[in-house]
Order: C-alpha cells, then structure tokens, then sequence
C-alpha cells in the first residue's frame, strides 16, 4: 500500500485537485494498492510522518522538509498531468 498525502497552502481547492490527478498517475503507472489524502500545509506538517509521499508545490516543500520518512515531491506547475506522472514514477 503506497500512501500519498497531498498538501497546498490552505488545504481547499488546489490539494483536492493534486490528489485526483495523483490518484490518476498511479493508476497509469499500474498501481492499485494506494490510498491518497489531501489537506493544508499547516496540516502535512503534523501528517506527513505516516505518508510514503509528500506532495505539494515547490514553494511549500520547504516547510515540510524533515517531516517524513517518506519522499517529499515538488510540483512547479500543479495543473501539469505528465509532470506529476514523471515525478511520482521517479520516487516509485
């Protein structure tokens, strides 16, 4: 089960449409086994501890450096499908 959590800086529209978007990268990289959250950065940074992949924009991923165990992923565009799908494939 790979567990992702996606973040944005207050956790309302832009964190929801990463995790559909993620949700569907996994799917095309044949994975099945995955559960995806989303929420505020303030929130990640108490949460991210118990995710395998963060997930948030370049200018967030700072705050949450030294808050997983997992890999933290840094989107500079977030609307961009092929960007997101390269760089989940990468930390896979």
């Amino acid at each position: 089960m790979v567990k992702v959590l996606t973040a944005c800086g207050n956790g309302m529209g832009s964190s929801m449409v990463i995790k559909m978007k993620v949700e569907n990268a996994l799917r095309n990289l044949g994975q099945s086994d995955f559960t995806v959250n989303s929420c505020s950065v303030g929130e990640a940074k108490g949460l991210a501890a118990g995710y395998d992949i963060v997930i948030a924009s370049v200018h967030l991923i700072d705050e949450l450096q030294g808050r997983t165990n997992g890999k933290l992923v840094g989107l500079d565009n977030l609307m961009d499908d092929n960007e997101i799908k390269t760089k989940l494939q990468e930390v896979l």
